[in-house]
């Protein structure tokens, strides 16, 4: 009887742990339906200038507490905005990432505010051999000649952004080079003044920098004497010595006067007594 009676006691805890798990469980699950919300994301790679339409998003679930700021979950808010930063497949779709409402799209919506899109001629070696894609960062070096004529090269320009290669402003396949003729770059009034004057007095080259880089470098320019010296150097001249070298102090040297000749004339010899002494007349 005892026996029974612990083997009931037994079955019946059994039954209410399982139990209390069971809706333990059903309660975290409601509270975490609870906590999450609904954000839109893109199905596919957006590009800059490119407008938004709902085929391209995706709604998915988002956990509340985690909810970034400036996200949407109406796809009606969304439709015609243009992507002003390329927006990946899978990424929420955030307001820093689009262009001001009632924007057009086309490369001029994706410049920002207070700058201006210049259009530089390159070649394979100023273009980078290629490699330079829209959203990559270059240096601008000008070659010019300064007051004395003499030639100069001087990084004019840093950290500039390239809106476009050629006619694209996607980044494509950036593992593969692509040579073009012209980049489009993203700068202020000032510097658009700076690379309009270089390029109509000098020559310009492209230098691509790292994206995270953003320390400045305040060079003075490389000229021709920093190649191959200076050119201005007078050669000093050089005796050479007919023998080794001596230490010995110099003799001088003189000539010898010439000897002087008179003609011969009268002699006289005179006698007093016992002296004897002559003359010449």
């Amino acid at each position: 009887m005892k026996n029974t009676r612990a083997i009931m006691m037994l079955v019946l805890s059994l039954v209410a742990g399982v139990a209390a798990v069971m809706l333990a469980a059903r309660w975290m699950g409601e509270q975490a339906l609870g906590s999450q919300t609904r954000v839109l994301v893109a199905n596919r790679d957006l590009e800059l200038g490119q407008a938004i339409t709902p085929i391209m998003l995706q709604e998915i679930a988002w956990p509340a507490a985690t909810l970034p700021a400036g996200s949407f979950n109406d796809p009606k808010k969304l439709e015609g905005r243009v992507v002003r930063s390329s927006i990946f497949k899978g990424e929420a779709i955030l307001i820093p990432k689009l262009a001001p409402e009632g924007t057009k799209a086309g490369l001029d919506s994706v410049i920002k505010d207070g700058r201006r899109a210049i259009t530089v001629k390159v070649n394979e070696v100023v273009g980078v051999a290629g490699f330079l894609a829209p959203g990559s960062y270059v240096d601008l070096v000008v070659n010019i000649k300064d007051d004395r004529e003499n030639t100069l090269s001087k990084i004019v320009l840093e950290r500039i952004m390239v809106l476009a290669v050629a006619q694209e402003s996607n980044r494509g396949d950036e593992s593969r080079a692509k040579v073009v003729n012209a980049v489009t770059l993203e700068v202020t009034p000032q510097d658009a003044e700076k690379i309009d004057l270089a390029r109509n007095i000098g020559t310009l080259s492209l230098m691509l920098r790292n994206q995270v880089d953003t320390k400045g470098n305040v060079t003075a320019g490389a000229r021709r004497s920093d190649l191959i010296g200076s050119n201005d150097k007078t050669p000093a001249l050089v005796v050479q010595a007919a023998g080794p070298a001596s230490t010995a102090t110099p003799v001088r040297l003189s000539m010898p006067l010439p000897r002087v000749t008179t003609e011969p004339g009268n002699r006289v010899e005179v006698i007093r007594g016992i002296q004897k002494a002559s003359a010449e007349f």
